[in-house]
């Protein structure tokens, strides 16, 4: 709670932090819905905002308000997936990779490399067009987890590389420190910073690489998300008959989703970068 207290005073963080606790909390309402997602023609057709629909009605006769509940929880679970599993991939080569050397660092970070330069777009349009109509948000969220690794795992790399240089690496060794516990005691709480400001950029870019492949129509349009409820809005030319609600409340919530990322991942690169640390201790003394 401590640092929570800290990075709270930042402004930027206190900002981000408020704009994504309301979208969680949309997130939570859709466990009390009164509709099914899926179903249609469930309330009157194309009505605008009003106190019976807060954010109106669409052609296919859903609530946009509770469609839009279903859509947050989604796309963020697809984020959360991506990004955590990502993260165990980027830390597993990261870590083994820096630590070890030689053919071991090389084989790693050869095909960490070929990740890297791979075309990911063009890949993924491949994969959900074959798999489309059998893709789960579930399902879809490994996936991206499993390209959305190495850059963070070179990362990490670096970060252990220069930690295996240090004299307290050298200490260890010789009194007789297991490799497995010289890693995760020693090394793995200075990865740690990494791991968290890398996380919430995983998940913008995993958001993000959704949205896309739902306009397109390359996921399962049946399961709500931001981007299938964009690619409705779109398919329906809600903006040309007249439809603004159904249009632009996708559009808005994923512009606060990722200016509330964006501002959370600086306020901790900040909080976690050691001269604006000294900044705050020269602040505090004074």
């Amino acid at each position: 709670m401590g640092v929570l207290r800290d990075l709270l005073r930042d402004g930027k963080f206190r900002l981000g932090f408020i704009i994504i606790c309301i979208i969680l909390f949309l997130a939570i309402l859709s466990f009390f819905s009164p509709y099914d997602p899926t179903r249609w023609n469930l309330v009157p057709r194309d009505m605008p905002p009003s106190l019976q629909h807060i954010l109106g009605t669409n052609s296919q006769g859903q609530d946009v308000f509770w469609q839009l509940t279903f859509a947050v929880r989604n796309s963020l679970t697809i984020a959360i997936i991506a990004a955590f599993f990502s993260r165990i991939i980027a830390i597993i080569v990261g870590l083994v990779a820096g630590y070890r050397g030689g053919s071991i660092d090389r084989v790693l970070m050869g095909i960490n490399d070929s990740f890297l330069v791979l075309p990911l777009l063009p890949i993924l349009i491949l994969i959900s067009s074959l798999i489309k109509g059998r893709l789960s948000f579930i399902g879809l969220g490994l996936i991206l987890s499993f390209f959305g690794w190495s850059w963070d795992a070179r990362v990490i790399r670096s970060q252990i590389l220069s930690l295996r240089e240090r004299d307290f690496t050298y200490t260890a060794l010789l009194s007789g420190s297991k490799t497995l516990s010289l890693v995760f005691k020693e090394y793995f709480p200075f990865v740690i910073p990494i791991v968290f400001s890398t996380l919430i950029n995983n998940m913008s870019w995993a958001i993000g690489m959704e949205m896309t492949l739902a306009i397109l129509g390359l996921t399962n349009l049946e399961i709500p998300t931001l981007g299938t409820m964009l690619q409705w809005a779109l398919s329906y030319q809600a903006l040309l008959l007249g439809l603004w609600w159904w249009l632009f409340t996708p559009v808005v919530t994923s512009v606060f989703l990722f200016v509330s990322l964006y501002l959370l991942s600086v306020g901790i690169s900040e909080y976690l970068d050691p001269r604006t640390r000294i900044q705050r201790i020269r602040v505090i003394k004074e």
